[in-house]
């Protein structure tokens, strides 16, 4: 952001005090803070807003530096700026302000996956949409890699004349790195210099240098690209979600850390640019309040103009309430594992085949060796003993995977250990020569190792299983609701693949280190909801090409009333967090997205800014937050309601308070079907609690045509205090739409749930 001057227009102090004020803010320690400013109050006197808040610092400060940062004008009013705690004072005191918070530091969250979602190249959303082209996505990240093939513009058509984004150089960037697939790419660290001001940046560009920024981007709209493997893991045609959509980088972060007021810059320069979706897989930790919040600020703007925000719900897992993310005008989304395991085979010497995960890059074959248990080497604890083994070694030790670095640094030809716990690899990592197989199979394998004369094994590394059961299931990283921010919202929304995907990468950060070996790859295979985000960004912007129509709050409503709660063994998604036990919806939203449901809903919830602003209004804000977050003063608030047009339902309850809690709420569906439909209700109520719902029947004569209905909860108490749900489907009578809806009943002090 910037600033302008003319001096004393609006700061009525006496010379004398400004000029001690300016002695003493040279000397005082500057932060660096995020300023929202009253537009509609800028006096006449001043061409351009950022004239007014530059002449505003230049009254307040005396200083031979420039420490106006950054300028909002779309999704925010206000700058940013270096002050002194007395400068703020001052500042606070300006016709105009409304408030001020320290810059904090934000935090990132990680090809089957169209194959997995059901994506076809000739049926549902896929042609529906003709792949997302001319769909613009900004994606706010760490940057791009523009020579990654997934960037290349093989088939992309001409640049949709609304674009008003450009390709900025810098440091190893070039502006003839963009093309059509790759259409703009800019670069926000000011505010992040600012507050480290001593600091060199490694790449003073868009140039991902981390790849998390490579792998989101690729994820939602990279090219096809044949060949694409990891190590021979996972090999195939990798593409995005919607691969015919254009992508527009805004890089606010690197390895060396991302700042708020970077990220209120890009999202304002996204929504400027004219994307149709913006797709964000980071956060501000501990989860500030919703008016000092860049995503929750930002997304608001966002939505206003139309544009749907899709952002992570974060990697907290599985403890309850630990979401990020959780604002009501954005989609938050969590994440699950596929149908797709990597692994290794391991062949005793007496013809026993079992399957384990591996994940080891060195394209090998441990072949025929001594099958070693013994006491001394179990532990597999001592990377001098391993190095003396002449074998295979069991290791009966469950957390191998957590000191694999003992076994990277021997020489023994092969590890094999005993593991249930599909978490330990979500990671994607593995620099040993080992395999972990199922503990069913320990007895039979120390059996053989301990009674046989000779026993021997061989294990083959770089295997590939799709097709394995159960899933979906969500991942125990992935963070759950309720949200911290507003709990009266379910959250997440869905969920979506964010275990072991395959995406592009950069070329010159090592994936894997083995021994004094690095490892490089295009491609690269990692977990987190930083991944699961993605996904859905991608499904948005396919729905926005088949529906351009579509509020955000109508495509977010599409997939979540569409969203599978079945797994691929037809029984309800579990929760691999609670030992596969069914999954909440606090854990996975409204359910799996399904992409090619949600391109026919059926019925839609549909929300408006009015809508957003009447919720702002009974959070028992002040006038000032709520404007930081409207960038406006002049809201109406004559109808404060906590009940939006929202398809989920949650209902909290104190802890330890066993009354009947009842809580009604008023919905709204409008018919986006073909035509006439009737609908019935059908409700699985949540433990404890009744359900009532008026009318249990809704009749459309004509698309678009909307009706009203009320669901009650009546909750009866619960003396264990839990989280208990249901859902709510209406289901078309005579049709194929089933529109459904979770419910959830739960204790406000959620972390003892």
């Amino acid at each position: 952001m910037e600033r302008t001057s003319k001096l004393g227009f609006f700061v009525l102090l006496p010379l004398f005090f400004l000029a001690s004020c300016h002695f003493s803010s040279v000397m005082a320690k500057r932060s660096n803070y995020v300023v929202h400013m009253d537009k509609s109050v800028m006096p006449k006197a001043f061409l351009s807003h950022h004239e007014w808040y530059s002449s505003i610092l230049d009254s307040i400060q005396s200083t031979s530096f420039n420490t106006h940062i950054y300028t909002y004008d779309t999704v925010l009013h206000g700058f940013s700026a270096l002050l002194t705690d007395q400068e703020l004072e001052f500042l606070k005191k300006s016709p105009g302000f409304l408030t001020a918070y320290r810059d904090r530091p934000a935090e990132m969250h990680t090809t089957h996956t169209p194959d997995f979602l059901s994506l076809n190249p000739n049926s549902g959303l896929w042609p529906a949409s003709n792949f997302g082209e001319d769909v613009i996505v900004g994606v706010i990240d760490s940057g791009v890699w523009p020579e990654n093939p997934s960037f290349k513009d093989d088939g992309m058509t001409k640049i949709p004349s609304r674009w008003k984004g450009t390709c900025e150089a810098g440091q190893e960037f070039n502006s003839s790195l963009c093309n059509l697939k790759l259409i703009g790419a800019r670069n926000f660290n000011k505010g992040f210099i600012a507050e480290h001001p001593n600091i060199t940046i490694d790449m003073n560009s868009t140039r991902d240098t981390l790849g998390h920024g490579t792998h989101t981007s690729s994820t939602i709209g990279g090219n096809y690209v044949e060949g694409a493997s990891f190590f021979g893991y996972a090999a195939g045609t990798a593409r995005g979600i919607a691969p015919r959509a254009r992508l527009a980088m805004y890089k606010v972060g690197s390895s060396q850390g991302v700042a708020l007021s970077d990220i209120l810059a890009g999202m304002d320069q996204a929504v400027a640019d004219g994307v149709d979706i913006i797709s964000i897989s980071m956060a501000i930790p501990f989860s500030p309040p919703i008016y000092e919040d860049p995503i929750s600020i930002g997304s608001f703007g966002a939505m206003e103009k139309g544009i749907l925000v899709s952002s992570s719900a974060g990697n907290s897992g599985p403890g309850l309430g630990t979401l990020n993310n959780g604002f009501p005008w954005l989609m938050t989304v969590g994440a699950g594992n596929m149908d797709r395991w990597f692994g290794g085979t391991v062949t005793l010497g007496n013809g026993m085949d079992i399957l384990g995960w591996s994940i080891y890059p060195v394209s090998t074959i441990v072949d025929d060796l001594p099958l070693i248990y013994n006491k001394t080497l179990s532990g597999c604890n001592s990377s001098v003993l391993l190095s003396a083994a002449n074998g295979i070694v069991i290791c009966d030790d469950p957390e191998m995977y957590y000191h694999g670095y003992i076994v990277s640094n021997s020489s023994v030809p092969g590890i094999i250990f005993f593991s249930d716990d599909s978490s330990m690899f979500d990671e994607g990592e593995f620099n040993f020569q080992g395999v972990a197989i199922p503990a069913k199979y320990k007895e039979a394998v120390l059996n053989y190792a301990v009674n046989d004369v000779k026993p021997t094994a061989t294990i083959r590394f770089n295997q590939t299983f799709t097709g394995t059961k159960p899933a979906p299931a969500v991942a125990d990283f992935s963070s759950r609701g309720p949200s911290p921010v507003y709990p009266n919202i379910l959250k997440p929304d869905i969920f979506a693949p964010g275990a072991l995907v395959l995406a592009s990468w950069i070329p010159n950060a090592p994936i894997e280190a083995i021994g004094d070996r690095d490892f490089f790859s295009g491609f690269n295979i990692l977990s987190g909801t930083s991944m699961s985000c993605p996904h859905a960004s991608g499904i948005a912007a396919l729905l926005k090409g088949a529906h351009p129509e579509w509020s955000p709050s109508a495509i977010r409503s599409a997939m979540m009333t569409t969203a599978d709660t079945l797994d691929n063994t037809g029984k309800p998604i579990k929760d691999i967090g609670t030992n596969y036990n069914v999954a909440s919806p606090l854990a996975m939203g409204a359910g799996h997205v399904n992409p090619n449901s949600a391109l026919d809903p059926g019925l839609i919830y549909d929300a408006t800014l009015q809508d957003y602003i009447n919720l702002l209004c009974s959070m028992n804000l002040t006038h000032s937050q709520i404007s930081s977050i409207t960038r406006t003063t002049s809201y109406d608030c004559s109808s404060p309601s906590s009940d939006i047009n929202y398809p989920s339902f949650i209902a909290l309850y104190e802890n330890g308070d066993t009354k009947m809690l009842s809580k009604t709420f008023k919905r709204t569906v409008t018919n986006v079907g073909n035509g006439a439909a009737k609908y019935q209700a059908n409700v699985v109520a949540p433990k404890s609690s009744i359900i009532e719902i008026s009318p249990s029947e809704l009749s459309f004569q004509n698309r678009l045509e909307t009706q009203v209905y009320y669901l009650t909860i009546k909750y009866q108490g619960d003396t264990n205090y839990t989280v208990s749900f249901g859902s709510l489907s209406w289901v078309e009578v005579g049709g194929k739409h089933n529109v459904k809806s979770p419910i959830v009943v739960s204790p406000v002090g959620f972390q003892n749930a």
